[in-house]
């Protein structure tokens, strides 16, 4: 896992906001992008704000490992 700032993060990545978010004022959303060869995390509540970097890889097998619980 990376932790990256935006500059380091691809500007025109497309975030899809998880579907588990609330759609209420509470905020507790967490938004995803593919960007080569990496999977970039955010808080949709602070965009410009720091961001995760998961290798293809592991974010697949922590998303196989999220929907067995």
């Amino acid at each position: 896992m990376i932790c990256r700032t935006p500059a380091q993060g691809d500007s025109e990545s497309v975030w899809i906001k998880s579907s588990y978010s609330s759609n209420g004022n509470e905020g507790d959303c967490v938004e995803v992008a593919a960007a080569p060869d990496t999977v970039l995390v955010r808080d949709s509540k602070n965009m410009r704000g720091p961001m995760l970097a998961f290798e293809e890889r592991a974010w697949a097998e922590f998303t196989m490992y999220a929907a067995e619980g």
